[in-house]
C-alpha cells in the first residue's frame, strides 16, 4: 500500500458522515451517501488534496460497488413481482431505453459511443439506495411497496444487461452470445439453488452462525466471488455478476435455512454497508471532477439538463405505465423513486471515460445530476405519499437509522 494514510482518512470519513446524517436528521434526512460523496470531495484533489489513490484503495473500491449490487440482487423477490407488473416494468424500462439513446444522439450530434454511455446512464434506478428508504418510510410493504421493486429491480438489472451487450467493446451479436452463454450458467446454478439441500447444511449454517466458522458467510463469499470471477472470464461487467450472486444467495439460503437468511444477510450487510460499500462513495467522491463542473461553461450546464433527463426518460415511461390501480399520488413516488439514481450512473461514466467515449465534463455533470437525484427525489416521493396519508411526513420527527442514508 503506496497511500495507507488514505485509507485512514477514507475510513475516517465513513465514521463522521453518520453522524453528520444523524445530526442533519434533526432537521431533514439527507441520504447518507450524499455525506460520504461531499466528503469524498472535500479530501480529494480539487479541494483539501489529502487523498492519494493507490491500487489497493480502487481494489477495495471496486468490491465495494459490486457489494452493493450483490445486495440489491438479494433484496429482490421475484416470486412477488412477476406477472402483469414485472412486464409493465420491462415495458417502461425498453421505452426509456430507446427514449435516453434517441435523446443522447440528439445531444452528441449523433455520436453513438457517447449516445450509447449517456442514453444507458438515464435508463438507471439506484434500488440499493432507495431500498433502505422505502423500507424506513414503511413504503415497502403492501401493494406500492412490490411495484416499486418491479420498477426498480428492473431498473437495476436492465442497465446492467444493456451494459454487457452495448458497452462490452464486442459488436452486438457476438456480445449477445457471450450474454446468452453467461445465462446459461446463471439458470444451471439458479436450478441448482432451487433443488432440495442435504440436512448437514442448514446444520453446519446454524452450528457455526455464531463461531469463528461462520460457514454461511464463507459461502456467500465465495459465490460472490466465483460469479464475479465467471462475468469477467466471459469479458462482462463484474456488476452482472455481482447482481446474479445476491439473487442466487437469497434463493439457497430461502430452501435451505430460511430461519438463519436474515441472521446471516445481517452479517453481510455489516460487512457492506460498514466498510465496503462507504469506501465504495468516498472514493466516487474523491474522483469526482469538480474542477470541470466548476469551470462553468456547458459543464454546469448539462447538469440540470441531465437531472430533468432523469425524470423524462426514467420517469415519465414509468408513470405512464405503472399499475392502474396506483392512484395518482402513488404513480409520482413511484415516478420520483424510479428516477434515483447514482451507482449504475457512476459505473457506466466509468467505463465511457476509461474507453474515451465520453468527455471529463460530461461524466461529472451526469454523476452531480445523480448525486442531486439521490438527495431531492426521494425526499419529495416522501412528501408525495406523505400528504396523500399513506407514509410519515420526512421531517415529521427523528429519522430511522439506515446505513445506506
Amino acid at each position: 500500500m503506496t497511500h495507507p494514510g488514505t485509507l485512514i482518512l477514507i475510513m475516517a470519513v465513513a465514521v463522521l458522515a453518520p453522524l453528520l446524517a444523524h445530526g442533519a436528521a434533526r432537521r431533514v434526512r439527507v441520504p447518507l451517501v450524499i455525506f460520504e460523496i461531499v466528503l469524498g470531495i472535500l479530501i480529494g484533489p480539487d479541494v483539501l488534496g489529502w487523498a492519494r489513490h493507490d491500487e489497493v484503495i480502487d481494489t477495495l473500491s471496486e468490491l465495494g460497488l459490486s457489494m452493493l449490487i450483490f445486495l440489491a440482487g438479494y433484496e429482490i423477490e421475484f416470486a412477488a413481482i412477476r406477472g402483469d407488473t414485472l412486464r409493465r416494468s420491462v415495458r417502461a424500462w425498453l421505452v426509456s431505453l430507446v427514449l435516453g439513446l434517441g435523446i443522447a444522439l440528439a445531444l452528441t450530434g449523433m455520436d453513438l459511443s457517447r449516445s450509447v454511455v449517456i442514453g444507458t446512464a438515464l435508463t438507471s434506478t439506484a434500488l440499493g439506495t432507495v431500498l433502505p428508504i422505502l423500507r424506513d418510510s414503511g413504503d415497502l410493504r403492501g401493494r406500492f411497496g412490490t411495484v416499486m421493486m418491479a420498477f426498480g429491480a428492473v431498473g437495476e438489472f436492465a442497465p446492467i444487461i444493456a451494459m454487457a451487450v452495448l458497452l462490452s467493446g464486442r459488436k452486438p451479436g457476438a456480445a449477445t452470445v457471450v450474454l446468452a452463454a453467461f445465462a446459461v450458467i446463471t439458470a444451471a446454478a439458479v436450478h441448482w439453488a432451487l433443488r432440495p439441500h442435504p440436512p448437514w447444511f442448514a446444520r453446519i449454517i446454524r452450528t457455526t452462525l455464531h463461531t469463528s466458522g461462520q460457514f454461511a458467510v464463507r459461502f456467500v463469499m465465495l459465490l460472490l466471488v466465483a460469479m464475479l470471477a465467471l462475468s469477467y472470464a466471459f469479458g462482462l461487467d463484474v456488476l452482472l455478476g455481482a447482481f446474479a450472486a445476491g439473487l442466487l444467495t437469497r434463493l439457497v439460503f430461502q430452501g435451505a435455512a430460511p430461519e438463519s437468511g436474515e441472521e446471516v444477510l445481517g452479517k453481510v450487510e455489516a460487512m457492506g454497508f460498514g466498510f465496503l460499500v462507504p469506501l465504495f462513495f468516498i472514493v466516487t467522491g474523491i474522483d469526482f471532477d469538480l474542477a470541470s463542473l466548476l469551470d462553468g461553461g456547458r459543464s454546469l450546464l448539462l447538469l440540470p439538463v441531465f437531472l430533468l433527463l432523469f425524470l423524462v426518460v426514467r420517469g415519465l415511461p414509468v408513470y405512464v405505465l405503472a399499475p392502474r390501480d396506483l392512484d395518482r399520488a402513488d404513480r409520482r413516488a413511484l415516478t420520483l423513486y424510479s428516477s434515483t439514481c447514482l451507482p449504475l450512473v457512476v459505473a457506466i461514466t466509468t467505463i465511457g471515460l476509461d474507453e474515451g467515449a465520453l468527455a471529463k465534463g460530461e461524466a461529472a455533470a451526469l454523476v452531480g445530476a445523480a448525486m442531486v437525484s439521490v438527495l431531492v427525489f426521494p425526499l419529495l416521493a416522501l412528501r408525495v405519499r406523505a400528504k396523500a396519508g399513506k407514509a410519515a411526513a420526512p421531517g415529521g420527527g427523528p429519522a430511522p437509522e439506515s446505513e445506506a442514508w
